[in-house]
């Protein structure tokens, strides 16, 4: 960090934990409860998925310029406040006007807006520890926002049985405040936005400024990630949704096929989360990256071998180490590979938008498979997706190796 700044105090930490923890809630607006709501209110199916769809382009298109914006931002709190209060204002513009247009240009915005979120919250973190505490740092980030997904889900639910509608739009309220004024308890001159943008390599010189753009695209470490993240996200998506089709069908069970879903992969994400600090230590970085990759395949074996209620425990068990493992990974070797470019957060924002796009361009896929084959060759073909993204990782863990060892 410069000299100019001081270790970031213990309340600017706290603080952050918080912001992660009421993330959880706050960054969605509505989430699922949307498509409930504009059910009620006749939208079709179709309709629903047009929404979706245009929401997650628009959110590809945005990543790149929202990275480029927050590495060259000195605001980066404003970052997170401004998309999480307009998230929360066009949810509500929808419960007021649930008309067409009005729904499709406010979650379009809201789609937009989400897009900074995830890299500024990034680049804060980076700003506050620094590069060296880095992978620590987004572990404990990690087990704030899984704990978070968990206790707000409950009071989501809660709030949507006792309450209805306004209960879950109370809680939103609620969450929003939260997560501002948790960001507003980061102190500003905590945040070095030299070590923010990726510029906190210990041997550069003073006053360096960030690499060219053609140098950052020429990475090929970091292209080779960003493969590796498409091609699991491609595999992994789907497995969650086919698994609680193939449920609600068979058992007529929706609603328990999904919380236990949803609630056995944030715990194991959780304790993913938890065992962080001890993984991203020297030496152990690889041998993460391998176990949270190879968690794809055992779930897809496991999903076409056995076909009664109990497989979901096991898979979703695996589910979360995956994914929860890879949400720490990700950033952590992305700001490992483009250490003293300036360019991390334009680099971390890439490499999410080509793996969001691996994840959108697996349903028809699925769909396919499933409708032709049934679910189990459908679980089987997606697991083994995971076998092409372990090979494009290595390249990218021998970088990062590489690069340590510059460090």
């Amino acid at each position: 960090m410069t000299p100019a700044l001081q270790r970031p105090a213990a309340a600017s930490l706290l603080g952050l934990g918080l912001l992660n923890f009421f993330l959880a809630d706050a960054r969605d607006g509505l989430g699922p409860f949307l498509d409930a709501y504009l059910s009620t209110k006749g939208w079709a199916a179709i309709d629903l998925g047009l929404l979706a769809t245009i929401g997650g382009v628009l959110g590809l298109l945005a990543g790149v310029p929202a990275g480029a914006l927050i590495d060259r931002s000195h605001h980066k709190r404003l970052m997170v406040i401004a998309p999480v209060i307009l998230i929360t204002l066009m949810s509500f513009l929808c419960l007021a006007w649930p008309g067409r247009a009005m729904v499709f240009a406010t979650q379009a915005l809201a789609a937009v807006a989400g897009v900074l979120i995830g890299p500024a919250v990034a680049a804060i973190t980076l700003g506050l520890v620094g590069a060296g505490q880095f992978g620590r740092q987004l572990g404990r980030n990690e087990s704030w926002n899984h704990a978070g997904n968990l206790v707000l889900m409950g009071g989501t639910w809660a709030a949507s049985v006792w309450l209805g509608l306004p209960g879950v739009a109370g809680l939103m309220l609620l969450t929003t405040a939260a997560t501002v004024a948790a960001t507003l308890s980061i102190k500003a001159g905590s945040i070095d936005h030299a070590a923010a943008r990726g510029m906190g390599s210990a041997n550069q010189p003073a006053g360096a400024v960030p690499s060219s753009l053609r140098k950052l695209a020429g990475n090929r470490p970091l292209l080779w990630l960003a493969l590796a993240l498409a091609l699991f996200h491609f595999g992994n998506a789907p497995l969650a949704r086919l698994i609680a089709q193939q449920f609600a069908v068979q058992m007529q069970r929706p609603f328990e096929t999904t919380a236990v879903i949803t609630m056995v992969s944030q715990l194991s994400a959780l304790a993913a989360a938890l065992a962080a600090p001890w993984l991203l230590r020297p030496g152990r970085i690889a041998t993460a990256t391998i176990v949270a990759l190879m968690s794809l395949p055992l779930r897809g074996l496991l999903a076409w071998r056995f076909a009664d209620f109990a497989m979901i425990y096991p898979v979703q068990l695996l589910d979360g180490i995956g994914v929860g493992l890879l949400g720490i990974l990700t950033p952590f070797l992305v700001e490992r590979l483009t250490r003293g470019s300036g360019h991390f957060n334009l680099a971390l924002a890439a490499v999410m938008t080509v793996q969001g796009i691996g994840a959108a361009s697996s349903n028809v896929v699925a769909g396919y498979l499933t409708t032709r084959f049934g679910y189990p060759v459908a679980y089987l073909a997606h697991g083994a997706v995971a076998l092409a993204a372990l090979a494009a990782m290595l390249p990218a863990l021998r970088g990062a190796s590489r690069q340590q060892g510059k460090a």
